[in-house]
């Protein structure tokens, strides 16, 4: 993760050569992420506010479990739909939830970092790296042609940074107990 963050076009050029069995990927990188978020999403809660509140606490786990998990479901199957409709590709579900998951580094490491220390809310404008890591990856590891390149990256940035902020709003819609 810390590579893909600091050298993305060093970290896809490794990751291109890697060879990743069936689910390890989600396993080793992705569960535990958005475990780490959900964790984090918990004592952030329980440890920056004034009162002591499980509830509370619990809320925003779930929140933060839920916009996490399905925001990386929903980006992947949606850019794996877009993968065959607009780019004209052979679509693979397995190698979209690894280039979202691994586009996705910045958001988690943001997310972590902003349970724990909600005073440093500025930092929130450096998920637009994740444009910049989603661009270094897409010539390596999707094999995106050159004439592509600036429509590939727009979508896909647009849909990895959008599906875990609209889950969270569907969530406040339809649960507002989930509000606090």
């Amino acid at each position: 993760m810390f590579t893909i963050i600091s050298q993305p076009s060093k970290a896809w050029e490794m990751l291109t050569k890697k060879d990743e069995k069936g689910d390890e990927f989600l396993s080793r990188f992705v569960y535990p992420l958005i475990g780490f978020v959900t964790i984090a999403a918990f004592l952030g809660v329980l440890f920056t506010r004034k009162e002591f509140d499980v509830e509370m606490a619990l809320k925003s786990s779930i929140k933060a479990l839920v916009s996490s998990f399905g925001g990386f479901y929903l980006a992947s199957c949606l850019l794996n739909e877009l993968w065959k409709s607009i780019f004209g590709k052979e679509k693979d579900i397995k190698l979209w939830q690894r280039f979202v998951g691994y586009s996705s580094s910045m958001m988690y490491a943001l997310n972590i970092i902003l349970s724990l220390l909600p005073e440093f809310f500025f930092l929130r404008v450096f998920i637009l790296y994740t444009f910049y890591i989603i661009w270094e990856g897409a010539i390596p590891y999707m094999q995106i042609e050159e004439n592509i390149h600036l429509k590939f990256v727009g979508i896909t940035t647009a849909i990895v940074l959008i599906m875990p902020f609209l889950i969270e709003l569907i969530l406040y819609l339809l649960i507002p107990g989930l509000r606090y």
